[in-house]
């Protein structure tokens, strides 16, 4: 069984989708310290041509709390200021009414955590883009976390029986394949190979949130992107 383990990241480039369909279960790794000006509830958008930075607001977001303990902001009004943004950003896209209408069910889910509130969104995503794999949050699980690191990221694998672990390119100075080749595990590293499409008649900006993917290509055509990587 391949397994991957992954913060929750809001509307995530293409690549953390490649390493969610690249596996039979994804842990949504929740309950671990919340990162300021991580990728849990910021990312990028293309915007007059140009990449632009959105945030989700949070309610007393401190990286002494865990992510599965931190709140969205009680104030209703950032969720259509955010739509506002996206539509004004992409009404002229090719796929906008099909993109528009998933990223508006997302941003309108009805949540009070962050965590539950991305894990939700990628209910709806991997819906959407035909994603077979099996989400679970790590909180409601594992309860491993006296653990750190790469210690419970193999404690993880070993509970779930994996046989094959596979991590984003930026861990290969985290983990080595020694210690898990030890209890008979596979470990590789997903890089995403460079992807280039039409944006408007923009110089291409890349590694955009998965959403600008969604207003310029179809389905189909975002389903192939989902395969354009090599595990080293």
């Amino acid at each position: 069984m391949r397994l991957a383990i992954m913060q929750p990241y809001f509307l995530p480039y293409i690549g953390y989708l490649q390493l969610m369909n690249a596996v039979d279960k994804f842990v949504l790794y929740d309950d671990v310290n919340y990162i300021n000006k991580g990728w849990i509830n910021r990312n990028r958008l293309l915007v007059n041509g140009q990449e632009y930075l959105f945030t989700i607001p949070l309610k007393d977001a401190s990286q002494n709390k865990l992510i599965n303990e931190i709140y969205l902001s009680d104030d209703p009004k950032w969720r259509g200021k955010l739509l506002k943004t996206f539509e004004q950003a992409y009404k002229k896209a090719p796929f906008f009414i099909t993109a528009f209408a998933v990223t508006e069910k997302i941003i309108n889910l009805d949540a009070e955590k962050v965590s539950d509130w991305i894990a939700g969104s990628f209910g709806i995503l991997i819906d959407y883009l035909g994603i077979q794999t099996e989400i679970v949050p790590s909180s409601s699980i594992y309860e491993n976390t006296h653990l750190k690191g790469p210690e419970r990221i193999l404690n993880i694998c070993q509970q779930e029986k994996a046989n094959h672990y596979i991590n984003p390119i930026g861990g290969t100075d985290l983990y080595d394949k020694s210690n898990f080749e030890q209890v008979g595990i596979q470990l590789n590293f997903l890089k995403s190979k460079p992807l280039v499409y039409s944006q408007f008649k923009n110089e291409f900006v890349p590694w955009l949130s998965i959403v600008d993917i969604m207003m310029f290509n179809d389905v189909p055509t975002i389903q192939g992107y989902l395969n354009e990587y090599e595990l080293i």
